[in-house]
């Protein structure tokens, strides 16, 4: 694997949580929403298809393993799975759970109000549901 540097807008606005065989995961530092980041861990990289077809296989998996198992423990009504790089280049895939009547529903959560970062108990909390979507998923 080549070195990776993360881009230092992700870093400012995400929270590490575990390196996945492919992803780096990050919780967007949003307690409005669970809202992951997955970047995977490859240099110069700004769109999927740049990435070899064993690392798309992996991203696809690691994106929706991890989804599904979010999607049960947080009792979503819907998952939402885009890269959407206009703001930061560097590949990024988003897996966001949503729920009906969440702060931006049923719109797009980008651009919408303000984020309200993660207090220490609720960063705590979500840690912890993290580490168990992630061997829910096969994943951890």
């Amino acid at each position: 694997m080549s070195d990776f540097t993360l881009h230092p807008r992700l870093a400012a606005d995400t929270l590490l949580i575990t390196d996945l065989p492919l992803c780096q995961v990050r919780l967007m530092n949003d307690a409005r929403y669970a809202w992951l980041v997955l970047v995977p861990r490859r240099d110069d990289i700004r769109e999927v298809y740049e990435l070899s077809a064993a690392d798309q296989a992996k991203l696809w998996k690691e994106a929706t393993a991890l989804g599904k198992a979010l999607m049960a423990a947080r009792e979503g009504d819907k998952l939402n799975l885009a890269t959407l790089g206009n703001m930061v280049p560097q590949l990024h895939l988003h897996v966001i759970v949503r729920h009906a009547g969440d702060a931006a529903w049923p719109g797009p959560v980008w651009g919408q109000g303000s984020a309200l970062a993660y207090d220490a108990n609720q960063e705590a909390a979500m840690r912890a549901c993290l580490e168990e979507c992630l061997t829910q998923s096969g994943l951890g």
